[in-house]
């Protein structure tokens, strides 16, 4: 596997070092995706060898040793939530979060509920390191996160997270839902959160991003 900057300068498009299941990696994607964006990438197996991201190489190229890593622009960030406000800055498209700052600020907030408060005590590091009880682990801290997210989607949405344009906020959602879905979270208790998530699958930019479709996944989980 190839890491560093000698990928990106090839073709000159941003090179995107991800993980087929990690939600993190999925966000980007679907950014790109809503964006129109052509984009490389270059798989980094979270499990195999002990785990690439866990290599030397990778550490160079991230050294929280975590996907996504993003090649663009000269530059390499990480961060998810960092990497979509850079590609809604630079990049022409449908805005990623909204012009008007009290929807913005709404977004953002949803955006780090799931991404600060839910999604990092489902992180593989995290579950490798609770063992057996993992599954009730993340049953637990899904639930707590999705009730109080629930409350607020209520306040917020329209026909997606905020109002009626998708946003960061929707890029956030459905990765989350996969991953409580992975867990056997019962997701007919919040009945917003499985409105928007359906709504937004049905959208193709969230469904060629999807973990089902990528170059990196296995045979026996291709959609």
């Amino acid at each position: 596997m190839q890491y560093g900057s000698e990928l990106g300068k090839s073709k000159r498009l941003p090179v995107l070092h991800g993980y087929f299941r990690s939600s993190c990696s999925w966000r980007v994607r679907i950014a790109f995706a809503l964006k129109g964006i052509e984009y490389d990438q270059a798989p980094v197996n979270l499990i195999k060898d002990g785990g690439q991201q866990l290599t030397e190489p990778f550490k160079v190229l991230n050294p929280m040793q975590q996907v996504p890593a993003l090649e663009i622009d000269g530059i390499t960030l990480s961060q998810s939530l960092a990497v979509i406000q850079y590609i809604d800055e630079t990049r022409p498209g449908p805005r990623l979060l909204p012009a008007d700052p009290k929807k913005r600020a709404q977004v953002r907030m949803i955006s780090d509920v799931i991404a600060s408060g839910i999604q990092p005590l489902q992180n593989l590091h995290v579950i490798q390191k609770i063992g057996a009880e993992k599954v009730q682990w993340a049953q637990h801290f899904i639930h707590r996160g999705f009730q109080a997210l629930e409350p607020i989607l209520k306040q917020t949405a329209g026909k997606y997270c905020v109002d009626d344009e998708i946003s960061m906020a929707d890029i956030c959602l459905v990765p989350q839902v996969y991953n409580a879905e992975r867990f056997k979270v019962d997701m007919e208790r919040y009945p917003t959160i499985k409105r928007l998530n359906e709504a937004l699958l049905e959208i193709d930019a969230f469904r060629v991003s999807h973990p089902s479709r990528q170059p990196d996944t296995p045979e026996d989980l291709r959609e």
